[in-house]
């Protein structure tokens, strides 16, 4: 699982969250989209990426860091108390 952070250029509605794979969409004053959340994997960020790149969305920036299942696992745990 990635931890992903995306900011285009431009303002993408929030009702769009779903078709971007449930990532939350935030909007910057600089008119910038936010995207954050999880993604299985690269190939599902790439998918997210090509996406934005078919809306002519100038990317800003992209970075990810994977979830160790150690940690999801400690976090499942956490929500069952």
């Amino acid at each position: 699982m990635l931890q992903v952070e995306i900011r285009v250029k431009g303002q993408i509605d929030e009702n769009w969250s779903e078709w971007f794979a449930g990532l939350e969409i935030a909007h910057t004053d600089q008119d910038e989209t936010i995207l954050t959340g999880d993604v299985v994997d690269q190939a599902a960020l790439y998918g997210l990426l090509a996406r934005l790149r078919d809306l002519g969305l100038p990317l800003v920036s992209a970075t990810s860091a994977e979830v160790g299942r150690g940690q999801a696992t400690a976090e499942k745990e956490e929500d069952r108390e």
